[in-house]
Formats: structure tokens, C-alpha cells, sequence
């Protein structure tokens, strides 16, 4: 149903600019297009990274002068001019990108708007190269194997062209690995990282990509008008591009097209009310958003029947390295005056199960977020594999045989069970399909494969903890850590869990539990630690922990087991 909407759509478009458009309606189309090119290239930065750069206006503003200083001072024409406009703005977006894409939500806002005034500046204050505040005209058109291409149909059927290309490659990136990395490091980049994914990398090229987008589209700009000025830096290009993202449904390509499409014509359709049509214009947005807060996109979505796409196969999965022993080694973690982690040191075992327990603030979990490199150790080492990996990147560690889950179960609640044990495989799989084979595989192993098509949200708390362990396990990993995965489940699904538990350790992984309860982890490690303020108080077997003076006066209390 959605391809024949789609093909109708297409058709109504070409049907229109063919049969039906003035002179005026094409030029109108046309500059839709150029901001539908645009608003794709942001859609990948905002609506799949989840990244709000206010730059893409920016991207747009260099495509277009580098495409006019070019053209209107040298003499250059489109075949040369054209790939200019998409790497100056993509080397901006590299050399900006390395220091802003640490920031987080709003800081990273307001360093894109930053910038976005710096250049805004240097194109006012420099007249000698940009024409300063009156630009520059005379922007010679599209010239395509010595044909100039006249204004019009022939422009418009160019621009679309480049839309259409551009649409295309941005929608098999979002639906490939890279895209559904990309959407994992929006929704949790913390759990991104302890699955192998490089997040700053994939942020940057995402960034990079919005540049590329945004610098075509200036250039198409230009040539459409034939003439720069600084407006096309001003932050009104931003707020359309933005709102064509939001209104279309972000995060979603034909949203782009849609979005452009009728923000750029609302107000001609309005302009019959002569002074009052941009509160019209206005009012229509406003409710556009209140009526649609996912974009025309996401109605269509509530209004279609809901896509039931094949499940794969389950294929079987590589062979696992062999994994040695895991070495914790004075490790030490202050957080301003409060020493979280004092010296602690301990050995998981190949095939063996061990606890770590302790009271509420011990260091347990920040134990757990130094080994699999979410906190910076102050002092210590980590050793797998002859390596310290101490102070190395999640990612990293991931990739050297480390795999965790979390206190509460953080799946994407908009993905399916098995795109979200699939996002393990993300770095080690050469394709999505390979990597959904992988996954079926993991979760038949723990008894949910029933469960693969299922959206993760609404998952009621036992099953979220299978999942995101099936998920930890298709990193077939040398170490597994989970915390505190019994929390919230009933005897018979603890008793389950440990009967996978111990099977998972059984085929040769060190597995760390973070546990409180007793009755679940005692019968099923072979060996306990205890923590209290950061220091380990015993370390030996569980019957031996449990009675020890120190750990019963700190933790468990008289009449513990």
C-alpha cells in the first residue's frame, strides 16, 4: 500500500509540473526541490542521529557562495562548480563537527547556531570576495555537456532529478548498518557504545552527510536564482528546513519531500488573503503539529495497515574466540570527594559464574562501568587477552570480548525484538539480514524467538531482561556482565534465568552478576565478592562470603544464609 502511494504521488508530481504549472508554479516547484535536498540531508543529522544541528542553514548558505564566487567571479560553470559546493561544506561540517559533536541536547544547539552566525559575518564583512550585505549576481545556470539548461521545466525536471538521487541513497543508508547504528546511538548512545559502535564516528559522518546534502542544495539554489546574498545564511533558511523535517515526519526521507513540498507552496496557496496570509500560514503550522506531533508521515503510518515483514531464518552463528581469564586490578574510581572504587581487585573466571554483592552505593555498578569502559578509572588495570583496558572506549572494549547489560533493561521501544538483539551484531555483520539471521539464532537459543516481531515497548519486565540478554549474547563474548538482571522477575522466571545463566558459563564465558538477591545468586556462582565503599571485603566461595564477619555486619545482617 505505501509503494502504491508512493507511485501515485510521483505520478500526481510529474503530472502537475507537465500538464499543469505555470512559469511561476514551476519556479515555485523547483525551489521545493531545492529545499527537499536540504531537509533529506537534515533528516540525517536530526532524525536518525537525533542530533539538533542548527548548521544545516549554514551547509546551505557555503554551497550556495561557493557556487556563486565561482561562477559570477571566475567564470567557472556547473560540472566544476558543483562538487566545490559539496566539499567545502562537508570540510566545514569535519572541522566543526570533531570538537561540537561531544556536547550534548541544547549545547550542542547553540554551538551549531554559534557557528552558523560566525559565517553568517564573514559573508557580510567581507565584501571584497562575497559582495558583502548586496551579494553577488550574475550566477551563470546549469550548463550539462554544453547544454544550458533554461529556466523552467527543464530546471525543475534537474532539480528533481538531484532530489530524487539524493532521496534514494539517503533512504538505503537509513534502512542498512550504518543507518540502524545511527538510530541506535539517537535512542541510547551509552548502550550503542557497549555494543562495538563507534558513536562519535558514526555522529560525525551523519554530520558530514547533512553538510553534503545542504551544500547541493545551496548550489541548486543559486544556479535557480542566479544570484547570492546573505540571506541564504540567515537563520530563517534554518527554521524552514527544520520545520519541513518536523512537519514531514522526522526522521523519515519521504517525510523531507512532503515537508518541502507543502511548506514551500502553503503560502502561495494563502497569498489570495493578502496581508493576513502569513497568520494563516502560521496557524496552519501550528496545527499541522498539533494535529500530526510525528508529521504527515507518522498519520499515514496510523492510517496504513502496519508493515509484517518476513522473518529470517536463524543461521548460526561464528565460532566464539577463545577468551581468557578477566584480571581487575587495584582498581580505583573517585567522584569528587567520594572514592567510589578503593583498589579493588578480583579474577573472573572462563566458565565460571561469579557474584559481586554489596549494599545500595558500594561501587558495584561502577565496578561494572569501569570494566566495560563507560567511567575513566583513576588508577588500576583491566586485563583480557595479555591487553589493560583500562580507560578504553566502550566501543573498544566491546570489541575485545565484553558485553553488559544494564540495571533497567534499555531496549528502543520503537524497534522490534529482533532489530534490537540484531543491533549486536551491527559492527561484526556484514549486512542487516546476516544480522537478524544471527539474532533469531539467540533468541531461540533463550526460548523467545516467538517474540521476534513484537515491538520492544510494552514488553513486560522479564521478557525486557531475556531480550536485552539475548541481545549481550550475540556479541558472543569472552565476559558477560549483567546488572542486577533478576530485579523485578518472579521465582519461576529467576529460576529460568539461571538455567541459562549457567549454560552460557558452561560453554566457556566469565559471567559477572550484580545481584541483592540471595536465593537467586548464591546457588548459581561459583564464587562471591563482596563490596562495601569501594573496598572488597572477602572474595572466596559463597558459603564462605555470606558468613563472613565483615560482609554479615555490612551488608547481610544476623540470619543471613
Amino acid at each position: 500500500m505505501r509503494r502504491v502511494l508512493f507511485a501515485l504521488g510521483v505520478v500526481a508530481l510529474l503530472a502537475y509540473a507537465v500538464l499543469y504549472a505555470s512559469p511561476y508554479g514551476l519556479r515555485v516547484l523547483t525551489v521545493a526541490g531545492v529545499y527537499a535536498l536540504a531537509t533529506v540531508g537534515f533528516q540525517v543529522v536530526f532524525g536518525l542521529g537525533g542530533a539538533l544541528s542548527l548548521a544545516q542553514g549554514t551547509f546551505f548558505g557555503v554551497g550556495a557562495y561557493v557556487t556563486g564566487i565561482l561562477g559570477s567571479q571566475l567564470g567557472w560553470t556547473f560540472p566544476a562548480t558543483f562538487p566545490l559546493s559539496l566539499a567545502v561544506p562537508v570540510g566545514l561540517a569535519l572541522l566543526v563537527g570533531l570538537p561540537v559533536l561531544r556536547l550534548e541536547s541544547h549545547y550542542f544547539a547553540l554551538a551549531t547556531l554559534g557557528v552558523a552566525q560566525v559565517v553568517l559575518l564573514l559573508a557580510v564583512n567581507t565584501p571584497e570576495l562575497t559582495g558583502g550585505a548586496n551579494g553577488l549576481a550574475g550566477v551563470p545556470g546549469i550548463v550539462l555537456a554544453g547544454w544550458a539548461v533554461p529556466r523552467g521545466l527543464p530546471l525543475a525536471a534537474v532539480v528533481w532529478a538531484c532530489v530524487a538521487l539524493g532521496a534514494a541513497a539517503a533512504a538505503r543508508l537509513a534502512h542498512g548498518r550504518w543507518g540502524r547504528a545511527l538510530t541506535l546511538v539517537r535512542d541510547d548512545p551509552l548502550a550503542a557504545a557497549t555494543l562495538g559502535l563507534d558513536v562519535g564516528r558514526l555522529r560525525l559522518t551523519a554530520f558530514a552527510l547533512s553538510a553534503l546534502y545542504g551544500g547541493a542544495a545551496g548550489a541548486l539554489s543559486v544556479h535557480t536564482q542566479r544570484v547570492v546574498s546573505p540571506e541564504v545564511l540567515e537563520f530563517p533558511v534554518m527554521v524552514a528546513i527544520l520545520t519541513m523535517a518536523v512537519v514531514g515526519g522526522r526522521g523519515r526521507i519521504a517525510g523531507a519531500v512532503l515537508g518541502a513540498v507543502l511548506l514551500v507552496h502553503l503560502p502561495e496557496w494563502f497569498r489570495g488573503l493578502e496581508r493576513s496570509y502569513l497568520i494563516v500560514y502560521g496557524l496552519a503550522l501550528l496545527a499541522a503539529i498539533v494535529v500530526a506531533p510525528h508529521g504527515i508521515t507518522g498519520v499515514l503510518d496510523r492510517l496504513l495497515p502496519p508493515r509484517v515483514r518476513p522473518l529470517p531464518k536463524a543461521a548460526a552463528l561464528p565460532e566464539r574466540a577463545a577468551g581468557g581469564a578477566l584480571r581487575v586490578e587495584g582498581l580505583r574510581k573517585a567522584f569528587g570527594g567520594v572514592r567510589a572504587v578503593d583498589g579493588v581487585s578480583f579474577t573472573l573466571e572462563p566458565g565460571r559464574v561469579t557474584g559481586l554483592i554489596g549494599p545500595n552505593g558500594s561501587g558495584k555498578t561502577t565496578v561494572i562501568n569501569l570494566i566495560s569502559g563507560l567511567e575513566r578509572p583513576d588508577g588500576g588495570r583491566v586485563m583480557l587477552g595479555g591487553r589493560n583496558l583500562a580507560g578504553a572506549r566502550p566501543d573498544w572494549v566491546a570489541r575485545a570480548g565484553i558485553a553488559r547489560t544494564f540495571q533497567a533493561a534499555g531496549l528502543p521501544e520503537g524497534a522490534t525484538v529482533l532489530e534490537a538483539v540484531a543491533a549486536a551484531r551491527l559492527e561484526r555483520d556484514p549486512s542487516v539480514a546476516q544480522a537478524e539471521a544471527h539474532a533469531r539464532t539467540v533468541l531461540e537459543r533463550l526460548g523467545v524467538a516467538e517474540l521476534a516481531g513484537r515491538p520492544c515497548g510494552g514488553l513486560p519486565a522479564a521478557l525486557r531482561r531475556r531480550v536485552e540478554l539475548a541481545r549481550a549474547l550475540a556479541r558472543q563474548p569472552a565476559v558477560l556482565l549483567l546488572d542486577e538482571p533478576a530485579a523485578g522477575l518472579t521465582d519461576g522466571e529467576k529460576a529460568e534465568l539461571a538455567r541459562h545463566l549457567a549454560a552460557v558459563a558452561a560453554e566457556g564465558v566469565a559471567v559477572l552478576v550484580v545481584e541483592h538477591d540471595m536465593g537467586f545468586l548464591l546457588p548459581l556462582a561459583q564464587r562471591v565478592v563482596a563490596l562495601d565503599q569501594g573496598r572488597v571485603l572477602a572474595d572466596g566461595a559463597p558459603g564462605d562470603v555470606v558468613r563472613h564477619p565483615a560482609v554479615v555486619a555490612a551488608y547481610l545482617g544476623e540470619g543471613s544464609p
